[in-house]
Order: structure tokens, then sequence, then C-alpha cells
């Protein structure tokens, strides 16, 4: 009994200096998929307390440790040790801030917006239905909180999601296709245009290939939609928890 209670028992729960030590580990390991501050990029907002993998300190810790199959979350076992882990998974109980206060806005009506006025189905899906281009928003309200969204909907540039950049390839011939970045090393590039073609090009084989740090979401959406409409569609998409609809 005793054993097993030290397996999943947090040893630096609580401890500052310990959560500090794991800051420094999560800016080399963690930062570049979850956000400096932790309040997400490529990875989910850490910032919330909430996580898919389960809420105890042990369930953290397990997936640090494991990796998750199937994702871009790796282990890291070998790198950090258990120890480390501990002190990682401490820093992330240090930083959670929960949301208070209830959201504005009307979730149908906002759904309504989403899939109609604003287009956004045309390049982002939620569960089964939409577009492929922008990143998959069915479980979006557990991973972003309602500031970090509504941010990008009105400045789709201020943190773009690492993995989204736009990427701009002419071939020989002088054609120019324009997509969303999926892979790009050194000798090849991979994107998706606006018909959800996939590109797969050597860098050999064409005239340029330009990568750039901006979105291809409209940047105007501040104004396309009014503030009651801006908070119906946040409210919407806060109630995208990864549950279908019965």
């Amino acid at each position: 009994m005793c054993c097993a209670q030290s397996v999943i028992s947090n040893p630096f729960s609580g401890n500052q200096q310990a959560a500090e030590m794991g800051r420094g580990q999560f800016r080399i390991y963690c930062a570049p998929c979850h956000g400096i501050r932790a309040a997400g990029g490529r990875g989910p907002d850490l910032t919330r307390g909430v996580f898919s993998a389960g809420e105890r300190d042990f369930d953290l810790h397990r997936v640090i440790s494991e990796g998750v199959p199937g994702t871009e979350m790796p282990s890291f076992a070998l790198n950090l040790g258990d120890e480390n882990i501990w002190k990682l998974v401490t820093y992330i109980r240090s930083i959670k801030r929960p949301e208070t206060g209830e959201i504005p806005g009307n979730a149908a009506a906002g759904e309504k917006l989403f899939w109609e006025k604003g287009g956004c189905g045309q390049c982002h899906m939620v569960h089964t239905k939409g577009g492929r281009m922008g990143p998959d928003l069915t479980r979006i309200g557990r991973l972003r909180s309602a500031a970090y969204l509504r941010e990008s909907v009105i400045s789709p540039n201020s943190d773009l999601t690492p993995g989204f950049y736009t990427i701009t390839v002419v071939t020989k011939d002088g054609k120019k296709i324009v997509g969303v970045q999926r892979g790009l090393d050194n000798f090849s590039v991979q994107f998706m245009d606006f018909e959800e073609k996939l590109h797969s090009y050597l860098r050999s084989d064409v005239q340029s290939v330009n990568r750039e740090f901006r979105s291809l979401m409209p940047e105007n959406y501040g104004r396309v939609f009014s503030e009651t409409e801006l908070n119906d569609l946040l409210k919407y998409l806060v109630s995208l928890r990864g549950e279908s609809k019965t």
C-alpha cells in the first residue's frame, strides 16, 4: 500500500522551489508546443487546469513520461527522469488560472454565425463537418480560454498556431500556389491549398518556397461581427468540448 501511494503522489506538491525548477524545464521542452506562458500553441492551454488525460498529478506525470500515442506529444522519460517530471507537474499546477464568471452570448446563435455568416466551417472542422485547412475545433473549448479564442478571431496573426503558417510555392513554369503548411524542411515542402488539395515538392524542383508567419484566416472579423455576434460566436466555441450531439 505504501509503495503504491508513493507512486501516485507528487513529492513536490506545493513546493515553490520545485515549481520554479519545473518552469525552467517547461521552457526548454514544453514551450515550443504549449507556448512560453503555457497558454497554448500547437499543444493545448495548460493554464486552465483542465486536461484530457485526467485531473490527478499522477495523470499529468504519466502523459509527460509516456507521451500520447497518435499525437505530437512525445515521451520525456529519458530527457527528464522521474524527479524532474514531478517538478514539471508542480509547475503546471502552479500556473492554473481558471476562468471566472459566465461568458455572455448565445451558443445556438453563435453556431449559426460560425457556419453561415462567418464561413468558419470552410476551413475549420467540428466533429466530422467542415474543412481541414485550419485547426480542428471539435475540442477547442477544453483546450483554449475564451480570451485566447476572442483574440484568435479578431486578430488571427497575434498568436498563430504553429504548423499553420502560410506557404507560397512558385513552380519552375511560374505557377504560384498558396496554402497552409503541413510539412517543411531543408529539402521539401508539403502544404494544403484552398481546395484542400495536398501538394508536396522537393525544393530543387521549384523556383521558390516562401513561408510567412501569418494566417490565411480573414483579419476583418472584428468588423464583420457586432459585439453581440462576437459574444455569441465565442459562447459557441467555448461550448465545443468534444462531446457529440445526440
